[in-house]
């Protein structure tokens, strides 16, 4: 009995080492949420590092153990996210998820078409300067609705200035063939030129988050989702 109560305490003492040991190594790897003191020891090129390692796993089906009422509880006196999203509304792209990521890991903006505004450049700037992100993503996807609205020339109240936005990018997308909203090669291509000037419009409107990213305290990056292949493909 006493041999055997030895052993547990051994395997216990080696799963405990195992664990933290796995969370120092893999940044996010945690049971609670996101620490003051784990999100500062982590560069900006290692949370886009993450952020690429959550999406392989979660095109291979897996997930990452963790507890979401752990992590709702830790992050409920204060929040530490690693990174900003600019992301579309499209109920298909859930950022969090097909990153596997948790409760406190990011901030996410989320509005028809990931374009910048006042209100959204303020809210990043808040995340960035103010509470400490270190990453800015702008995240557009394939098959986009809003897109293909720019692109159709679509109407409708408010959707109308939204759209807007976005015809910037139809009009400078370089494209050989059928540039039709029925043609998704075309929408995916505006897509992508859309998230480049929407990085390009938050470095000139914003001098705060600017200033950041020139410091090397914030990187300011782009990224296409896949919603075929659930493949997230950082631009570079």
């Amino acid at each position: 009995m006493i041999e055997c109560a030895c052993v547990n305490r051994r395997r216990l003492l080696i799963a405990a080492l195992a664990t933290s040991i796995t969370s120092s190594i893999t940044g996010f790897a945690r049971a609670d949420a996101l620490t003051h003191a784990q999100r500062d020891s982590m560069s900006p090129e290692a949370i886009i590092e993450e952020m690429k390692r959550g999406n392989a796993r979660f095109q291979k089906g897996e997930r990452k153990a963790r507890n979401y009422l752990r992590e709702q509880r830790a992050s409920a006196a204060g929040q530490y996210p690693a990174a900003v999203l600019l992301s579309c509304i499209d109920s298909r792209a859930p950022a969090e998820v097909i990153m596997d990521l948790g409760i406190g890991d990011i901030f996410n903006c989320r509005v028809a078409g990931n374009v910048e505004n006042d209100d959204i450049l303020g809210s990043m700037e808040f995340a960035c300067k103010l509470a400490g992100a270190k990453v800015v993503v702008v995240m557009g996807h394939t098959k986009c609705g809003a897109i293909k609205g720019a692109i159709a020339n679509a109407e409708l109240g408010h959707l109308t200035g939204l759209l807007a936005r976005i015809k910037p990018a139809v009009q400078q997308t370089e494209f050989d063939g059928d540039r039709s909203a029925a043609n998704y090669a075309f929408v995916d291509a505006v897509a992508r030129k859309n998230v480049e000037l929407t990085l390009t419009g938050i470095r000139r409107d914003s001098p705060v988050l600017a200033d950041l990213e020139r410091s090397g305290k914030v990187d300011i990056v782009g990224a296409m989702y896949n919603l075929e292949t659930g493949a997230l493909n950082f631009l570079g």
